[in-house]
Parts: structure tokens; sequence; C-alpha cells
């Protein structure tokens, strides 16, 4: 049982009981995280009298809902009632506890899910490594020595190292994507404004997303429909009602009707040969061979750090001034020259950006799927500032969002898919759609899924 549905049926079947998931999660983290760190904190408490209530409501022939026990854990830029938000942060840790969940969380626990814990990130959001100069880096399972990503890297490394069935993260540049890929999971960064992220630190306001982490299509699937619906908490989440299971019914159809084709040009350069073959075998699996052109890819990244940089310094600007010390040295030194760009620069991407969205969209009037890499290359080492690629010596951290970054840029739905590579280190392909349609790339996914193609299995061999 790893995964989130089997674990609810089980449990409203009554063949295990929710105390008793909740203790086997709680005891996994205990005797795991130590090497991983992934936590920064752990709800026994409350998770053990969630899961006790969960119980009273079967004993009472009530239906818990439909994630019932299934243990999660989030970003610890989140809100958790009765605890601080820190955001990766040293500073925030003197934030009063907040009063209230996120919706995000809010929602997971009324469709029964039960909350063990808030997970490590890059300062702020602001990375792709989780190397957190505060709280230490995360651990990739499948090799402790490497990396899992960031900013979402405990979401990610919790999930496949089994500690987790479902996680949640945030998304800014790639920071979901990038952290599934490296960790063989798959990751979900819906279209922007379609989940709510009330009650989530925010790292640059007109690019955040929140999304999940799951071991299954169906699992992500499930958690995206509960997650979905307006919420006047947070002014730019959609007005569109959900389109309640439509992602969970509709994954098994045939995808014969969706038109697929595989990024070119930008999407095939500077990467390892082995992320390109990733993309290569699931468009084989699937019978892809048509290629499309992303106009002036490298310019919407361009204009993406440029935006991002901005807003993120400009968030922060007054902590910057009177407690610079207190930063991650990485985290402060980039949004100390985000608050060095001139405003005509920045005015200058926003330009670029609307521009750019009109191409894409004149793109996704002839193709419903793409598929591109997550990252050029498999984890890099813990502390490696370097790597090569196509015989350039470039820096690891701004380059693993190489190929994110740039969907980022316009809000796109994505999932980064793990895939199946047997005796090797995890690699994400992206499957990219039009706004506000999940559902297709949900759909391309479990036929992938069901063909064995991307997985994500449980990984206990690196850990002792």
């Amino acid at each position: 049982m790893n995964d989130a549905v089997s674990i609810a049926a089980a449990v409203r079947e009554g063949k295990v009981s929710a105390v008793e998931v909740t203790k086997a999660a709680l005891a996994r983290i205990a005797a795991r995280d130590h090497q991983l760190n992934c936590f920064t904190a752990v709800t026994v408490e409350t998770a053990l009298v969630d899961a006790a209530r969960i119980d009273r409501e079967i004993a009472q022939g009530n239906n818990p809902g439909i994630l019932a026990s299934v243990p999660f854990a989030v970003k610890n830029l989140f809100d958790i009632a009765g605890r601080t938000t820190l955001a990766g942060s040293k500073i925030n840790a003197e934030n009063p506890a907040a009063t209230q969940d996120a919706t995000a969380v809010a929602k997971l626990k009324q469709a029964g899910a039960v909350l063990v814990g808030a997970l490590n990130m890059d300062e702020y959001a602001y990375g792709f490594v989780t190397e957190n100069s505060h709280y230490g880096a995360t651990h990739n399972p499948h090799d402790l020595q490497r990396v899992a990503g960031g900013s979402s890297g405990g979401s990610a490394a919790a999930v496949a190292a089994g500690l987790v069935p479902l996680t949640l993260g945030s998304d800014t540049n790639g920071s979901i994507r990038v952290p599934a890929a490296l960790c063989g999971v798959f990751g979900l960064k819906p279209t922007y404004g379609r989940l709510s992220r009330a009650g989530v630190a925010l790292f640059s306001s007109s690019f955040d997303h929140i999304g999940p982490f799951a071991r299954s299509v169906q699992d992500i699937a499930t958690v995206f429909d509960v997650l979905q619906g307006e919420d006047d908490r947070d002014p730019i989440c959609t007005k569109r009602p959900p389109v309640e299971t439509l992602y969970i019914t509709s994954l098994h159809q045939d995808i014969s009707d969706i038109r697929i084709a595989i990024a070119a040009d930008y999407f095939t350069k500077g990467a390892e040969p082995e992320a390109l073959a990733a993309v290569q075998k699931v468009a084989d699996a699937i019978e892809v061979t048509e290629y499309v052109t992303i106009p002036e890819v490298h310019r919407a990244r361009a204009a993406a750090f440029v935006i991002t940089a901005s807003e993120g310094a400009n968030l922060h600007l007054e902590k910057l001034r009177s407690r610079p010390q207190d930063f991650d040295p990485a985290t402060r030194d980039r949004f100390l020259a985000g608050a060095l760009i001139p405003s005509n620069w920045y005015l200058q991407a926003q330009r670029f950006r609307r521009w750019y969205r009109d191409r894409v969209r004149e793109v996704l009037q002839n193709v419903d799927v793409i598929l591109a890499p997550t990252t050029p290359i498999s984890a890099p080492l813990i502390g490696q500032q370097t790597m090569i690629l196509d015989g350039e010596e470039i820096l690891v951290r701004p380059h693993l969002g190489l190929f994110t970054q740039p969907l980022s840029f316009i809000g796109l739905p994505v999932l980064s898919v793990p895939i199946q590579r047997p005796n090797a280190l995890p690699l994400g392909v992206q499957l990219i759609a039009a706004p506000y349609n999940e559902a297709l790339i949900l759909r391309v996914a479990a036929v992938l899924e069901a063909k064995g193609v991307v997985s994500a299995p449980v990984i206990f061999n690196a850990l002792n």
C-alpha cells in the first residue's frame, strides 16, 4: 500500500485503522529522515488526534473522505495552524504561529488526509537544490550524496523515500518539476491560478503555483481534484468551477485524439544525452513523431530571471536592508542582485511576457500536449558548483531550471513524469498543455504509466 488511493480504500473498508496508518508513517519518518533531512517539523500529536477522529467516523458509518487517513506533508511555506511558517528561513522562525491552515492544507484534511509535518526547502523558495544553510541539505533517496532538487526538495524526497505518499510543494520557475525529476516521482504544476495559494508564503506572485507530488498518476489526479475551487483568500485563484472527478474517471481513456508533439530546438540542446533519450522513450511509447518549435524560449528564460529576481527582492527588501546577515548567503546575493535590476528591464520583460504568451498560444492551437525534458542532467552531487554541458562548464544551480523556467513564465500546466530507468538515477519528462488542460496531460501520463514507461517505485536501497 504505497499509494494514497489504496491506503484510503483499505481504511474505509476496515482492513487497517487510520491510527495504524498514521503510526506507521511516523515510524518511517523517525527511522529514515535522519539520513534524508526532508522534515523540519513532525506533527505527531495532531496527526494521531486526526487519525483517531477518522476511525471514530468510520465506526459510526460515516464517510471520512476520499483521502481517508492518507499521511501527507507540506513544504514549510504552507501555513499550518499553531506552527510558525518558516519558508526555509531563519528570519521567519521569529514570526508568530499561523492562526489557520493554508487553504490547500485545509482541503486535504477535509478529504480525510492526515498532516504529519512540514518539509525542507530552499530559503524563500529561491533555488533548485534544497541546500539550506539554516536547516541543512535534503538528500536524494536514490543516492544520499546527491541533491533532491528544489526548492521543494523535501517534498519530492519524502515521497520518493516512501515516508509519505503525498506532499505539497510550490513552483515558481520549476520548483515542483525539478525535484520531482531528480527524485523520480510525479510532480504537477497546474495552470497559474488554478489552485489557491492562500496561506502560502510567496516568492514571486506573478509566477507562483502550488501542486502535489505523488508516486502514481491516480494519486496526483485525486489530490488535484480535491484542491480545485475558487478561494476569495487568493485574489488570483480562478473563478472557474471545479470539474468534479473528471481527472480520476477520465484517466484511462484512449489518447488517440490528443495531438502530441516533441519540443524542438531549444529543448533539444544543452542537455546530457540521457535526458534527451528520456523524451524519446516517451515519444516512442505513444508513437509521437511530430516536432514543434516554441519561439524565443531563451529570451523567455532570461525574462523569467529578471521578473522573479525583481519581485522576490521587492518582497524582502526591508529585511535585506536591516538583516542581510540572517539570510542564506546564496539567497541573499540573488535578492540583492534583483534589487539592483533597472525598472525598465522589468517592464521590458513583462512586455515580452505578453508577446511570448501569444506566440505559445498559437503553437498550442495545433498541438494539445508537448513533450520536453524536465532537467538537463540527473541529480548533481550536494555542493557541486559546476557541470559540463555541450563541452561548456556552467553553474549547476541556475541551469537545473533550463527547461522549466520558460514554461512557468506564462503559467502553463505541466506534469513531470518519472522515467523508468533501472539501476540509473531518475530523470523526468515534462508533459505540457494549454491553460486549464490538466486533464489532457493526466490522460497521457496514465497511458505511459500503464505501459510501464513511467513509474515511481519507493526507494529503500539507499537507506539503512
